[in-house]
């Protein structure tokens, strides 16, 4: 089988980064390339490094206004570009270069909850305020608007009336790590 190679985009704590790793170790077939992120101080270049995963940091300016990182991906040849946890809007030069090989994750089930601004806990307080009976994840392609691109996985989980924030937070970070590699590994199989 031919190897593919995937690329990560994350901005925080970096846990479905290292979830997918953990995943993806013991199949030869599938590799991370390389982590990038917007921020200096996020604790993914943490897991990294503790993971021996190569990983790279970029401003905004350098992503939003050059092709800086476009150049440094065209470099890596990925089969598949992963937004785990990612917050920044992905310019057009990334989508023009990459078409249909772009994929995220939301926290809940678009297209509800989605847009400019809804992420991780604003997302769960909203669907908390609203009363909702289900709430869950989205995987799916990026296009130039938030969330808004063609789904491809949707995993649900109940909401209890006594569940805060801090609970169903947990309940759909549960979904990102059963569902998310597993969809990965689907996308890269039929691409």
């Amino acid at each position: 089988m031919v190897s593919k190679r995937i690329v990560l985009f994350a901005s925080g704590s970096g846990s479905n980064v290292e979830n997918i790793a953990h995943y993806f170790k013991n199949k030869p077939n599938i590799t991370i390339a390389m982590v990038l992120t917007n921020k200096k101080e996020a604790h993914v270049l943490d897991r990294c490094n503790r993971l021996n995963i190569s990983a790279m940091y970029f401003n905004k300016a350098a992503f939003l206004k050059t092709d800086g990182v476009l150049r440094v991906l065209q470099g890596l040849e990925p089969d598949l570009i992963v937004l785990a946890g990612f917050l920044l809007k992905i310019p057009q030069n990334l989508l023009d270069h990459f078409p249909n090989k772009i994929i995220n994750i939301h926290p809940a089930l678009l297209p509800k909850y989605g847009g400019k601004g809804m992420y991780g806990h604003h997302v769960h307080e909203a669907v908390k305020a609203q009363g909702e009976k289900e709430t869950g994840i989205t995987i799916h392609y990026v296009n130039e608007n938030y969330d808004e691109g063609a789904i491809i996985h949707q995993a649900k989980t109940e909401i209890l009336e006594s569940d805060g924030v801090a609970t169903i937070a947990q309940k759909v970070h549960e979904l990102e790590h059963i569902h998310f590699p597993k969809v990965i590994e689907e996308v890269l199989t039929n691409s």
